[in-house]
């Protein structure tokens, strides 16, 4: 078993849903964890576990989005695990890392929601994406990396027409998360 793996366990097992989907979402997640060798990597099919973060500003008021190329939407950062990561959170923080060229985020390492959504990666394939929180430094400006279209800060309550529910979830979440009240419910 890989560290990763046992991360991902780990996480799963520990986190504290915010309400009944979600929980529903985590027993799911974990099922899929204690019964697959390595449940991160890309090559576990249907369904593998991913990783994203919502980068959210010093002052929490704005939001970095990615426009993803493949979809044509904007989103948190994230992606698949990689061989070399050894967490969930790593993998979350690399991925935000990478896609916004800000180093300094502050990562908190509880998840902050769960999303299982349908990927080409394999065919009738999901990713099970544990959502992760980071702030960034105040001034952070981030910068386009070659894995999107476009990448900008958007306040929390002036998202893209075009953002999915899942996002605004995600946004609502970190919302309460730093006001320290419940999400979603």
């Amino acid at each position: 078993m890989s560290q990763l793996s046992d991360d991902i366990r780990r996480v799963l097992a520990a986190w504290k849903a915010p309400n009944q989907e979600q929980a529903e979402l985590q027993a799911r997640f974990l099922a899929h964890a204690l019964a697959e060798e390595q449940p991160g990597s890309r090559e576990c099919a249907p369904d593998h576990v991913t990783a994203s973060t919502l980068v959210l500003s010093a002052e929490g008021g704005r939001v970095v989005l990615v426009l993803h190329p493949k979809f044509g939407r904007w989103l948190q950062t994230g992606g698949h695990c990689e061989p070399t990561d050894t967490s969930l959170a790593g993998a979350a923080l690399r991925e935000a890392r990478e896609e916004t060229g800000v180093d300094d985020l502050l990562l908190d390492e509880a998840p902050l929601l769960l999303s299982r959504h349908r990927v080409p990666c394999h065919e009738n394939g999901h990713h099970l994406d544990v959502q992760f929180l980071a702030i960034a430094p105040v001034g952070a400006e981030p910068v386009c990396s070659n894995e999107s279209d476009d990448v900008r800060w958007f306040g929390v309550d002036q998202l893209p027409d075009s953002t999915d529910e899942s996002v605004i979830d995600l946004v609502h979440a970190a919302i309460a998360r730093r006001q320290g009240t419940p999400s979603l419910g």
